[in-house]
């Protein structure tokens, strides 16, 4: 593991984030829900890099959170909520459905994806 690395993956992920928020404003909410879900997997993974020098190959969000609960007990809370829980399954559903799916995002879940996200996901990632 470089610092580099992991330093793309943290702006990736950043970037991904700012761009849900641009693309739920011009309507394009299948992309910002799929943006959301990419901003989650990169955020962990450059946690789990940082704190362990790797990552598993995986796109799913539990399975990720599951490894960095391991080391960082303080993103539990993360997986113990049963809000938290399906807000983190629909995230992980988007990465499938948003691209491949005949599914449509509506404004109001993307919307409560971003506000989840803002709100409990990322300051509890960013505390680790």
């Amino acid at each position: 593991m470089s610092l580099e690395e992991a330093e793309i993956l943290r702006e990736r992920a950043e970037a991904f984030l700012m761009n849900s928020e641009r693309l739920i404003s011009e309507g394009f909410f299948d992309l910002a829900a799929f943006s959301l879900e990419q901003y989650c997997q990169l955020i962990i993974k450059y946690k789990l890099l940082l704190k362990t020098g790797t990552y598993p190959r995986t796109h799913l969000l539990t399975k990720l959170l599951r490894d960095l609960s391991k080391i960082a007990p303080e993103v539990s809370p993360l997986l113990e909520n049963e809000d938290s829980i399906l807000l983190l399954t629909k995230l992980e559903d988007a990465y499938i459905g948003a691209r491949y799916l005949p599914r449509r995002y509506e404004e109001v879940e993307v919307k409560a994806l971003l506000r989840y996200v803002r709100e409990v996901f990322k300051p509890t990632i960013d505390n680790v």
